[in-house]
């Protein structure tokens, strides 16, 4: 039997990011799939267009929290993508509906150190303190950015369409920009997986690999997809998943 599952989005992305994984998942388990939630940050997903100047990284967890309570789940596995790397620690020691938790090539910055800090503004491998980019962000155009961020392992049309997805979600800028006091310790305590992609071109494995260290995962999976496997390859993600979702008899 499967645990209930909520699932959280990355950055500039909504809960509509995990419908091909939820699908496979349905699909895959058919009646024994139990109750899945899509969660949304504020500003992002069914929450777009809120104001949310006001909400800290505190706030995002609480309201997160609620809503995990509200769907009924219960010994859930808690999945995260990217930036959701950055709450996951603390809404699964928050939340007692988590049992597990499950981070697909998310990031997990140091304390003392923003979001954006720990990505730096050079290109991968210019500062061994911080993450880089692709192409360099201070003279690539956005969208020519995001294609390389995002785009690697898809075809020309798949990239044209995900691209017109991005732009409409936005996370609180207090989470990338202002907070800076994580702490993994007690995370530890709730059992996690991460799943590294081997050809993201966000966050290259080395660096995968040095967060799920950071964040204590007892299992570590591969898979080589680019930074989105949940559009890419929704059923290799969902077979991961729902190995370390299963409840043994």
């Amino acid at each position: 039997m499967l645990r209930d599952m909520a699932l959280l989005h990355g950055g500039g992305q909504g809960g509509w990011i995990w419908e091909a994984t939820i699908a496979a998942i349905r699909l895959q388990d058919g009646s024994d799939a139990r109750h899945i939630l899509a969660l949304d940050i504020p500003g992002c997903g069914t929450k777009r267009g809120r104001d949310t100047a006001g909400l800290d990284h505190a706030a995002v967890i609480e309201e997160l929290a609620r809503d995990i309570e509200a769907a009924g789940l219960s010994d859930a596995l808690l999945v995260g993508h990217s930036q959701a790397g950055t709450v996951l620690p603390r809404l699964s020691t928050r939340s007692a509906r988590i049992a597990r938790t499950a981070y697909v090539t998310c990031c997990a910055p140091e304390k003392g150190q923003t979001v954006s800090a720990m990505m730096g503004i050079g290109i991968h491998g210019a500062d061994p303190d911080s993450v880089g980019w692709p192409l360099d962000p201070l003279t690539t155009p956005q969208r020519d950015l995001f294609r390389a961020m995002f785009c690697n392992d898809m075809t020309a049309a798949e990239a044209d369409g995900f691209l017109a997805t991005l732009g409409n979600d936005a996370w609180p800028a207090a989470c990338g920009m202002a907070e800076t006091n994580w702490s993994y310790a007690e995370a530890r305590t709730v059992p996690a997986l991460y799943v590294i992609a081997l050809r993201d071109a966000i966050l290259p494995p080395a660096w995968q690999q040095r967060f799920a260290e950071r964040i204590g995962a007892i299992e570590i999976a591969r898979v080589d997809t680019g930074h989105q496997p949940m559009n890419t390859h929704p059923h290799a993600l969902a077979e991961i998943l729902r190995s370390f979702a299963t409840i043994s008899a």
